[in-house]
């Protein structure tokens, strides 16, 4: 510790590279934690569903595919032939004009059951759902996505609820406005037989099933349902000949966090280069050390010094100089990591707020402690082997 106090500045640069290398790791790894966190937290609920929708185009092998219908809704939902499904919803799709005085927005048109926003995994932010009556009697009432409120009401959701706006042209009144989740932003969502009537057309054709398994478990086994229930109605025989998709989110939910893991641990390898450039900064005061303290050496091998004892001296020298390094970047990274923890929600509350990961912390202090001590392995040896005589002598 006197020796590196003795050059406290150079001391202070040779640890830079080391702080820097550790903070980059720790913060780094929490962010990736923190979205993963988030990540899971927004669409985590949607491991138990399945999307099912019509392949678009020819069928693999030929012929056209067949649309899917209001038969095909009802099958699904029987307990006898699918136990493992609990719920099935339909929707139908399209895009209109919402009007508003001279406010005009093109919106997607969702056409659902009452229990839309329970499947889906989203909430609103003002008014309320329509039921399951108004569903039955094809009321003409729409719950608007954040865009078109943006647009239509200058992004004023109290003041939708309980207006009427023209659709197509028909004139339907606004009861919810959704939550944004960034993606369906652009959603007006009505009962099923109200965008049949007045804006879709009547027949019994559905763009899109929303089927939701027992539990996260069960997707194995409702899936297999599924396959079996729409392979007879479709007459499918090959498994390539489908003309449906049947595709479960947590299949898409575990890749993507994959990638987001695979993502982390690359930053994670960019930042850790920091430390090797730490290390490679350690070596190098240390070379001077041993230089400028050759003198030193001489003396305490002439009265007796062994080998080992000039050895363990520069190695707990260059272990100790990057071990200060790292307590220090332990300190800076869970400071803005903490900084982060409570300005990111602010800013991107979907994002995921940065972790503090234990596991990181210890990892990078034990690998700041392994770099001093390589650091330090030859410019120590170099030390150890001065002959007494040649480092008495030496100016």
């Amino acid at each position: 510790m006197r020796s590196l106090r003795a050059n406290g500045l150079r001391s202070a640069l040779t640890t830079l590279g080391i702080i820097i290398g550790v903070a980059a790791v720790i913060v780094l790894v929490g962010l990736g934690d923190g979205i993963k966190a988030g990540f899971n937290d927004q669409f985590g609920a949607l491991g138990n569903q399945i999307n099912i929708t019509k392949i678009n185009g020819a069928v693999p092998g030929g012929g056209a595919a067949k649309e899917l219908k209001d038969s095909d809704v009802t099958a699904l939902r029987n307990p006898a032939v699918a136990p493992d499904i609990a719920s099935v919803t339909p929707m139908v799709t399209g895009s209109e004009l919402v009007v508003v005085n001279q406010h005009q927005f093109r919106a997607a048109i969702q056409g659902s059951t009452a229990d839309y926003l329970t499947v889906v995994d989203r909430d609103l932010v003002a008014g309320k759902m329509f039921t399951a009556a108004q569903a039955r009697t094809n009321a003409r009432v729409v719950v608007l996505g954040p865009n078109a409120i943006a647009t239509l009401f200058g992004g004023d959701a109290g003041a939708a609820v309980g207006t009427t706006v023209r659709i197509s042209r028909s004139n339907f009144q606004v009861i919810g406005v959704l939550k944004s989740n960034g993606q369906s932003d652009d959603a007006a969502v009505m009962p099923l037989g109200a965008a049949r009537a007045y804006l879709v057309g009547g027949n019994d054709n559905i763009q899109q099933m929303v089927v939701k398994a027992a539990s996260s478990t069960l997707v194995p086994a409702a899936q297999a349902e599924i396959y079996r229930v729409m392979d007879n109605r479709h007459n499918i025989r090959e498994p390539a000949s489908r003309d449906y998709n049947a595709t479960a989110l947590q299949s898409l939910l575990d890749q993507a966090n994959q990638f987001l893991t695979f993502l982390t641990l690359f930053t994670v390898a960019v930042a850790a280069i920091s430390l090797i450039v730490g290390g490679i900064g350690v070596a190098n005061i240390m070379l001077v050390s041993v230089t400028e303290r050759t003198r030193e050496i001489g003396i305490r091998k002439a009265i007796g010094a062994r080998r080992s004892a000039i050895l363990k001296q520069f190695l707990i020298e260059s272990t100790m100089l990057a071990g200060i390094g790292g307590v220090i970047g332990i300190l800076v990274g869970v400071a803005i990591t903490f900084a982060g923890m409570i300005i990111v929600p602010k800013v991107a509350p979907t994002f995921g707020a940065p972790d503090i990961s234990v596991v990181a912390i210890v990892i990078a202090f034990l690998v700041s402690l392994a770099i001093g001590l390589i650091a330090g392995g030859y410019p120590a040896n170099r030390a150890a082997g001065l002959r007494p005589i040649e480092a008495l002598r030496f100016q």
